[in-house]
């Protein structure tokens, strides 16, 4: 029995807590809302992130951080990409040298355009981080779907780790060592499914949609291997794998955004209706911004961030991606 604690408790880091809860953990989750940590404590749910879903009784909520991670040699990192960096920062005192900190936060930091292992690596650099990512809706993980997911560090011990502590029968874990490719398939992968929902919000059908799907993982691979990852990666677990279920699937927010974008609305409009974060927009422009610092073109990830932030209505958006400059589709 190892104890674990898990640093969010929105929908995915209520499910990870769930599944190491059931498979006999003791774990603590960190909650920011209140009305959370009361559901999980009393009534073995999170009424505002994972309504409907009963918990494992075992789990215990706190709304303080540093009480949920003391002496936890374990902590799962689950907070939106935006928060990540002030949460841990807080936190410097109470996680341990040598703690496994295993990121599940798909995202890249928007000011400093960083990936999570980078902002971990600045403000805790003597725990051992693995990132944890690939195909996985929280609901089916919850329902015992069959689910398959990697766990990447730049040290061998340290993913087998992450991959020991996750592992169950019906959550198989695959280790990795290319940590860049997988953050950042990770987190670019939101950003096209914002796309993919665009094109269906527009009536539009499967050809685009195969195009669109093809095309944004070529742009993220170019990407990642600018910034020194394997091009392998990107048509394995974290990067086609992912890209594939949040372009596609009905539980998708981002794909759910773009959609509304697509049949009109703002993203003011959306995000008033919704506490979730759709984490593909605020990434359409920090990966945009991340291509122009690499001298890579990011045509899709670009026109989404100009649908969602300048206004740029999508119709346009996809007449320009298709009116662009003639070229070879090998890659080199």
């Amino acid at each position: 029995m190892t104890v674990v604690a898990v640093l969010g408790a929105g929908s995915w880091g209520t499910t990870l807590a769930n599944l190491l809860a059931r498979k006999g953990e003791t774990v603590r989750i960190w909650a920011y809302e209140a009305e959370v940590v009361d559901g999980i404590n009393r009534r073995h749910e999170n009424p505002v992130f994972l309504p409907g879903v009963g918990l494992h009784p075992g789990l215990q909520a706190f709304g303080d951080a540093q009480e949920a991670v003391a002496e936890a040699p374990v902590v799962v990192s689950a907070a939106p990409s935006h928060a990540v960096r002030s949460i841990i920062s807080r936190l410097r005192g109470a996680i341990k040298a040598e703690t496994l900190v295993v990121s599940a936060t798909k995202g890249i930091e928007n000011d400093t355009l960083a990936l999570m292992s980078s902002v971990f690596q600045e403000c805790l650099p003597a725990v051992r981080f693995a990132a944890l990512s690939g195909p996985s809706f929280a609901l089916e993980v919850c329902q015992g779907q069959p689910t398959l997911v990697v766990a990447a560090s730049r040290t061998e011990g340290t993913a087998q780790a992450a991959q020991r502590i996750f592992a169950t029968p019906n959550f198989r874990v695959y280790s990795h060592d290319d940590v860049t490719g997988v953050e950042l398939a990770g987190a670019l992968k939101n950003v096209i499914a914002i796309a993919a929902g665009i094109l269906e919000g527009l009536g539009l059908g499967h050809n685009p949609r195969a195009a669109l799907i093809t095309r944004g993982l070529a742009e993220i691979t170019r990407l990642g291997v600018a910034l020194g990852a394997s091009p392998l990666t990107f048509a394995g677990l974290a990067g086609m794998g992912d890209l594939i279920l949040t372009a596609t699937g009905d539980l998708s927010r981002n794909r759910a955004l773009g959609v509304a974008l697509g049949q009109g609305q703002t993203l003011e409009e959306y995000q008033a209706r919704h506490r979730s974060v759709a984490e593909g927009a605020n990434t359409s422009r920090a990966g945009a911004a991340l291509g122009a610092r690499m001298g890579v073109e990011l045509p899709i990830i670009q026109k989404v961030g100009e649908v969602l932030f300048s206004g740029k209505p999508a119709r346009e958006g996809i007449g320009e991606l298709m009116a662009r400059e003639l070229k070879s589709e090998q890659w080199r």
